[in-house]
């Protein structure tokens, strides 16, 4: 599809639409990955970033925050409790936070992978240089999630500051995959100044990079930023969008998200419905849960954490799939 047929469909959709949508969502996620739904363990290592994006929680200049680090022990025992529940993959995920280092990380990562040489790694730690994606690569990082969050260079300038570019961030995704990354990324729907043309442009910057895995979700605002006065994204155009990339990249490992989870008590399971088939229960520490706040309202107690598995497995039979044991990587014909 060309930018201009993407515009049309998504202002022209109505509820008939979006119902045919999910139903070919659904069987383009059956012909690749069944009925399977793939279980990540979300570990948030750290709540400190030098970046001040716009509409994030956790932004350098929210002194509001309480901040926290985990430590390597910290971190291990969460893939240790992880490991003894069924997850054979763990994502760290946190800020741009330069205590953790190329020497710190690589340390993390080699003795998670020595450990549970079963298991991906995941990383989700924003920008950084080709040498130090390459450096973590060789230590055992299988993938890593960075959301381009927008396509439309004009459009990323209104959501952050000066200091940081829509070409860095896709070149940094660039880096990841010709090094030899599963790759994922993804953009948040209904963000400040986002225009249908936008959300065309991030499609058809999906169908070019060919991404392994896509993470889209709703914005949400939070209090302690400069869009706390800003709409939230909707359900319906986030579910809407997410069946659309489902059928442009039919083996992507699409996860239904926790800020699905939070602008609807039903939203994830209407997410496995609209095309997802990954979901990410939460590994942290109870106690540092409710610091990593993104966004305001965010789920941090009960059925999203991955000591309710049995919770969660419940929901998504319920959309009809089934949880699976599995590292879940990425299908290849």
């Amino acid at each position: 599809m060309n930018k201009e047929e993407y515009v049309s469909l998504i202002d022209g959709r109505d509820e008939e639409t979006a119902r045919y949508l999910f139903s070919l969502a659904r069987k383009r996620r059956e012909e690749y990955y069944g009925s399977k739904v793939f279980i990540r363990g979300l570990i948030e290592f750290t709540n400190y970033c030098k970046n001040d994006c716009y509409y994030c929680g956790i932004r350098k200049s929210n002194r509001n925050a309480s901040r926290y680090r985990l430590s390597d022990e910290d971190i291990i025992s969460c893939c240790e409790e992880g490991y003894s529940l069924g997850f054979r993959t763990f994502v760290l995920q946190g800020g741009e936070d330069p205590y953790f280092t190329d020497e710190r990380m690589c340390r993390i990562v080699s003795e998670i992978k020595k450990s549970y040489g079963d298991c991906a790694v995941t990383l989700s730690i924003g920008e950084r240089s080709r040498e130090s994606y390459q450096k973590l690569f060789d230590a055992g990082a299988d993938r890593f999630l960075l959301r381009h969050e927008t396509a439309d260079f004009c459009h990323y300038s209104m959501l952050h500051p000066e200091n940081l570019s829509a070409e860095n961030r896709q070149l940094c995704l660039k880096n990841l995959k010709d090094i030899g990354y599963q790759v994922g990324t993804g953009f948040m729907v209904g963000s400040p100044f986002q225009t249908t043309e936008n959300l065309a442009d991030d499609m058809l910057f999906l169908s070019s990079l060919k991404p392994s895995m896509v993470g889209i979700g709703p914005f949400i605002p939070h209090k302690d930023t400069p869009f706390a006065d800003k709409h939230s994204g909707t359900l319906e155009l986030t579910l809407f969008m997410l069946g659309l990339i489902r059928l442009a990249l039919p083996y992507a490992l699409i996860p239904s998200t926790t800020a699905l989870g939070t602008i609807s008590p039903i939203g994830r399971e209407l997410g496995l419905k609209a095309g997802a088939n990954v979901v990410m229960p939460n590994l942290s520490p109870p106690s540092v849960r409710k610091k990593y706040m993104l966004y305001d309202n965010k789920i941090c107690t009960g059925e999203e954490s991955a000591q309710c598995l049995e919770c969660l497995k419940k929901r998504v039979e319920n959309a009809g799939c089934q949880i699976v044991v599995d590292r879940g990587d990425v299908y290849k014909p």
